[in-house]
């Protein structure tokens, strides 16, 4: 079931169209990856679905109904703007942003206190925002964030300042609330974040939905059958029997007698023929088909090369 879908959006701003026609589909319980080069159009589709600003034409559904003001009550979203009131103590700060979302006082200083011992910052309770560094402002609104428990999250650049430690707290912190029933958008520039977190994504380039799918169905489809072979034997022997099968990409002898060789199949019947060639002539020891990044569909989606 979707939890989300995003129906023909179009917004402008003045001479600038922000979102051409944008639809898309975010399963329940999912992590959804919104990818796109800068000025895409993805900071915008976030704060429409976030009521922010409204779409001059299409429509957003939530839970299989068009989205309502009361349906902020179930969306945390945290942009990539981050705005927390540097005169405020940290504590009060984040019970202030939790009773905006409907929690009692106590019910929000009780969940707070768990989450800031979860992210080793119980001891800045009583400290002024304005001391806080930017990956330790970014733990707080976070913190902020999920803390109503929402049924669906919003992040942008999420990981965005934050070191390697921190930013793999983070990932483990959004995989576990979607195991708990969340559903959870965030747009990053991150590639390799997406491959491990997210289940689908979208790709908004020049303001239109260009690619949309399930993270491994993408990469499988948008592989160039490329493949490559683990030999022990004769390198010469091996470049004689593929020779007119298929393109010998690269080829690297080593001294520990376990050579490689990249190539490149034509198509998808030729491949059977390919591996009985190469292991009649050398010890084979893998075959393995190369499948693309996030990161190479990525570039190769915006330059228009898929």
């Amino acid at each position: 079931m979707d939890l989300i879908r995003i129906e023909n959006v179009t917004k402008r701003f003045a001479k600038h169209v922000a979102l051409d026609d944008v639809s898309l589909s975010i399963p329940e319980g999912s992590i959804y990856g919104l990818l796109g080069p800068n000025g895409a159009g993805k900071t915008t589709l976030l704060r429409i679905i976030n009521r922010i600003i409204a779409p001059d034409s299409g429509r957003v559904m939530f839970g299989g109904k068009e989205i309502s003001a009361d349906d902020v009550y179930r969306i945390g979203y945290m942009p990539e703007e981050r705005g927390l009131y540097k005169k405020m103590k940290v504590g009060e700060q984040a019970i202030f942003f939790a009773r905006l979302k409907g929690l009692s006082r106590k019910e929000a200083t009780c969940r707070l206190k768990v989450w800031f011992e979860k992210f080793g910052i119980e001891s800045w309770w009583d400290k002024n925002v304005s001391e806080l560094s930017k990956g330790m402002a970014q733990k707080v609104q976070f913190i902020a964030t999920v803390l109503h428990e929402p049924k669906l999250l919003i992040f942008d650049e999420p990981f965005s300042g934050f070191d390697p430690i921190n930013a793999n707290l983070l990932k483990g912190e959004i995989l576990a609330l979607r195991d708990k029933g969340a559903t959870i958008i965030f747009s990053t520039h991150n590639m390799s974040s997406v491959e491990e977190v997210c289940d689908h994504i979208t790709l908004i380039n020049q303001s239109k939905n260009i690619l949309s799918g399930n993270v491994d169905e993408i990469r499988h489809r948008h592989g160039a059958n490329i493949f490559e072979i683990d030999y022990r034997g004769e390198e010469q022997d091996i470049l004689k029997a593929l020779a007119g099968r298929c393109e010998i990409m690269d080829s690297v002898p080593s001294p520990t007698g376990f050579n490689k060789i990249k190539l490149h199949i034509a198509t998808d019947e030729e491949v059977r023929a390919v591996i009985a060639a190469a292991n009649e002539s050398v010890e084979m020891r893998s075959f393995r088909e190369i499948i693309p990044s996030m990161n190479d569909i990525f570039i190769r989606a915006v330059n228009g090369n898929l």
